[in-house]
């Protein structure tokens, strides 16, 4: 397995669109940053200068980083599967190949999260008004939105590797952590909707937004209870569909 990631990790390192996706994110980043301080410098009365509202640009964003974490994920899993058969018939296992892909690409994924929370922080704390516990209450935020994110980069993984298109992958995912909430809301006359509804994944980045806008915000087992599920579900099945799925 050693041997296959470090081919696999050569592999992604060589992908120039990964090392876009990235540097683009924090340009991005940056030019939100920079975009904020601007209309801040010309216009004194202007609400939206605060670090508080600069981080909510994240903690608003959980689809988004989701699809950011699509975009990692087919580094290695889009047009590299053609090369699937020719990897089994050197005797490496179906599992090493799903855990190994997996794993190189979340750790380039999770890096790149990591990097732009400690982007985020320096740039908000040095160019906008602070505001109290603001840097403590972005971060536990992100730790309730994390298992969620991860989540739909698990299932993003587990469809990839069955070759799922990924114009279905991105309906999917918008189904589950954009508008799950709303779609469920409809059914709300049936209880057991009504209490499903309360742990859709759209709820619950919804309820972690305005829990961090109101500076009410508190670390809860109840996104990572969700997330560990959805992974859990995710990656048993993808992981066994794989391993009997026919590879042409």
């Amino acid at each position: 397995m050693i041997n296959y990631m470090k081919s696999e990790s050569y592999r992604l390192l060589r992908k120039n669109g990964t090392h876009v996706t990235g540097l683009l994110c924090l340009l991005l980043i940056s030019a939100a940053a920079a975009t904020l301080y601007f209309f801040d410098q010309f216009d004194p009365n202007f609400p939206y200068a605060t670090s508080k509202f600069f981080y909510s640009n994240v903690i608003s964003g959980g689809l988004l980083i989701i699809i950011v974490g699509l975009i990692f994920n087919i580094s290695l899993t889009g047009k590299d599967l053609s090369l699937l058969k020719q990897s089994v018939s050197f005797g490496i296992s179906r599992n090493t190949i799903f855990w190994s892909k997996l794993i190189l690409t979340l750790s380039y994924f999770l890096l790149l999260c990591a990097v732009g929370i400690i982007v985020m922080i320096v740039l908000g704390e040095s160019l906008f008004t602070g505001e109290n516990q603001s840097v403590s209450n972005f971060l536990i935020a992100c730790l309730n939105m994390a298992p969620i994110v991860l989540s739909g980069f698990f299932l993003t993984h587990s469809l990839k590797m069955l070759k799922v298109g990924e114009v279905y992958i991105i309906l999917v995912l918008a189904f589950i952590f954009g508008f799950s909430d709303s779609l469920l809301r409809v059914f709300r006359s049936f209880s057991g909707l009504r209490e499903l509804r309360e742990y859709a994944p759209s709820t619950l980045l919804n309820d972690n937004l305005m829990s961090f806008l109101d500076n009410t915000v508190q670390f809860d087992f109840k996104y990572w209870a969700v997330g560990i599920i959805i992974s859990v579900i995710s990656l048993l099945i993808g992981a066994k569909r794989f391993a009997n799925k026919n590879i042409d």
